[in-house]
């Protein structure tokens, strides 16, 4: 991605949840434009969670062709995720959309990308944007020293990665979808 900068989303899954965390930093640059931007959406009836790292006009773009898979395929995540996967790799137009995109409905976690991937995470941990290594390392160290719930090890790893990523800052949305 050319721009990525300025977005950190992180998503863990534990105890048949999964908390999925963005900062709220939109970066152009080296200059700060926003601080409390929301990155993280509900979808298809508030049963998934999409996240996205990237250029933002991009992503609103991506999350409302996902919404129509998810209609399309009736709310199969895995089915709506390859299919938006393959049209954003292919399409003349999508295909120039800078971002990723995660996703999940608690029980499936994704990475989806221009390229075609739709990557589920061995360990139940993403981490995209700038500070999104940060944000991954420390919550798979929380994983496996705590017994904290998804959504408070996604927290802390967003805000340990915002005190070390200059393109990331800790004011900090989370949201938690139950496996169906």
């Amino acid at each position: 991605m050319k721009d990525a900068r300025g977005t950190t989303i992180i998503a863990v899954s534990r105890g048949g949840r999964v908390a999925m965390a963005g900062d709220g930093q939109v970066t152009i640059g080296n200059t700060v434009l926003k601080h409390t931007a929301r990155k993280i959406r509900r979808l298809h009836q508030d049963r998934i969670v999409a996240g996205f790292a990237g250029a933002t006009a991009d992503a609103f773009t991506l999350f409302e062709k996902f919404e129509g898979k998810l209609v399309e395929f009736r709310g199969n995540l895995k089915r709506a995720a390859v299919e938006l996967a393959k049209d954003w790799r292919t399409d003349r137009v999508l295909r120039r959309l800078d971002a990723l995109m995660v996703v999940t409905d608690g029980k499936d976690l994704m990475l989806l990308s221009g390229s075609g991937d739709v990557v589920e995470p061995d360990d139940g941990v993403i981490g995209v944007g700038s500070g999104g290594s940060f944000a991954m390392a420390a919550a798979r160290a929380m994983l496996l020293h705590t017994d904290k719930p998804a959504m408070d090890i996604a927290r802390e790893a967003l805000r340990i990665a915002s005190e070390i990523c200059v393109f990331t800052n800790a004011n900090i949305v989370a949201e938690e979808v139950a496996a169906p």
